[in-house]
């Protein structure tokens, strides 16, 4: 097969780069590879069975059109402080400019008008008054909530306007290597159920997402790609009554605080707030489950979840930041019996595991109903497990009740774009042809960066 473009992974960034050259007028000839499905045949088993499947061969939910967007709870991040680190490569300007423009493609396939978190009123004010006196930041980030059950319809749309327009989608189909020939990229090798495909493009495109983060990074040791270890995020998934957490619900819908909590001083935020919203569980290739959490428009539980995640930064001579997160994930996996583990946080202060007769008797019911009591701190790093809990602690002066005993913690949640890879201010790799994009690149983590991300390499390809 010859083509002109050629995308590996149908994610945010992969689907806004077509969807930008199509905008542009670009005639050329588009090719994108999805080892997942299309959306309409993706779906949740979980919502009818109960329980994690360990889907084959892939996750429906991290894996397929739009990647994790059409199943996670779709929020879009409207500032360039939130979602990566694309500014610092491209500039703070620019990269605001991308995602106003990409929030405006969203709009037109459908995404809610409304803007959480947008007013600065009082009460967001006395939230950051108590985050100042905690030692916390609050960040400023305006959010445009999809929901899961639109995220789907809106990606749908998407998927059969890019089909519409010339855009060959190819599902169920795999990645396993690209072709570099003397610092130059000529293609992939794809393969699916009817077998081979060799694809000579003129430029490659890797799209792969959070869960092809590790493959990219074979591939770049493998073809001397220019990249390097990045910051690895591993945490939990917190889950307290509605209650507890409303005022911040209803001023900000999302609050994202950072903080640098003692003794160790790493940089621990909140992530992926999700009001009346689910804890959800993700499985990775390798049988690998981690923790995540999304929120429907209208189906409401009597829960807010929220991550907290740890950031960790390594230095010579260690390299393998993925591996070493995939290793906290394996442990947590082991000790639940493959799957999600969740620990009361006064059971972790008190150095004692969870049982389920005591969660059946909590004010807070897991909304992960199968999710394993136990002890988290068996396969939390010490320093990981410290800076949460001085984190926790430091929460609950902005949200009073926030480190009760109650509280849930579930674990591993842990964010897989840990390898970065060397770009220069154009998008450009070490290797010519070829482009890495999205969470899969290291810059972005999120689903508007990511598209913004797309549609600059879309502007450069068109």
């Amino acid at each position: 097969m010859k083509t002109d473009i050629l995308i590996i992974g149908a994610g945010p960034a992969g689907i806004f780069t077509a969807l930008e050259m199509l905008r542009k007028g670009s005639r050329k000839k588009i090719v994108l590879a999805e080892k997942g499905r299309a959306v309409q045949a993706g779906h949740r088993p979980k919502t009818e069975t109960e329980k994690g499947m360990n889907c084959k061969p892939y996750c429906h939910i991290t894996s397929g059109f739009s990647g994790a967007g059409a199943f996670s709870d779709g929020k879009l991040s409207l500032s360039c402080e939130v979602g990566g680190d694309l500014p610092e490569l491209i500039g703070r300007d620019r990269a605001q400019e991308l995602i106003d423009y990409t929030d405006g493609i969203y709009l037109s396939f459908g995404a809610d008008e409304h803007v959480e978190g947008a007013e600065n009123s009082d009460a967001v004010k006395e939230i950051r008054r108590r985050a100042i006196q905690a030692g916390l930041k609050l960040v400023d980030c305006p959010i445009r909530h999809l929901g899961t059950e639109k995220a789907q319809e809106l990606y749908l749309a998407i998927q059969e306007h890019l089909a519409a327009n010339g855009v060959e989608l190819l599902f169920d189909t795999l990645c396993t290597d690209l072709f570099i020939r003397d610092g130059v990229c000529r293609g992939a090798r794809l393969e699916n159920a009817s077998g081979a495909i060799e694809v000579e493009a003129e430029n490659t495109v890797i799209a792969a997402g959070r869960g092809g983060a590790d493959w990219l990074e074979q591939q770049c040791s493998m073809h001397n790609i220019h990249h390097k270890p990045g910051t690895v995020d591993i945490g939990v998934r917190v889950e307290v009554r509605t209650e507890i957490i409303e005022d911040v619900n209803k001023a900000l819908y999302e609050s994202k605080l950072i903080g640098y909590p003692k003794p160790f001083k790493n940089k621990v935020r909140t992530f992926c707030q999700n009001p009346g919203g689910f804890v959800s569980q993700e499985n990775y290739d390798g049988g690998l489950s981690v923790v995540n959490g999304h929120s429907y428009k209208e189906l409401k539980s009597p829960n807010t979840n929220v991550a907290i995640l740890c950031s960790h930064n390594f230095t010579e001579p260690f390299n393998q930041p993925i591996a070493f997160a995939r290793r906290i994930c394996e442990l947590t996996n082991m000790l639940s019996g493959g799957g999600i583990m969740v620990q009361r946080f006064g059971d972790v202060i008190d150095g004692k595991r969870t049982w389920q007769k005591e969660l059946d008797h909590s004010n807070v019911r897991p909304t992960l109903p199968d999710a394993v009591a136990g002890d988290i701190t068996f396969a939390m790093p010490y320093r990981t497990m410290t800076n949460i809990i001085e984190f926790i602690r430091a929460m609950d002066h902005v949200v009073p009740g926030f480190a009760s005993d109650e509280t849930l913690l579930y674990s591993p949640e842990v964010k897989f774009y840990s390898n970065k890879v060397k770009l220069d201010t154009e998008l450009n790799t070490s290797v010519g042809g070829l482009f890495c994009l999205g969470d899969a690149s290291g810059w972005t983590r999120g689903l508007m960066m990511a598209s913004a991300m797309g549609v600059m390499l879309g502007r450069r390809l068109a």
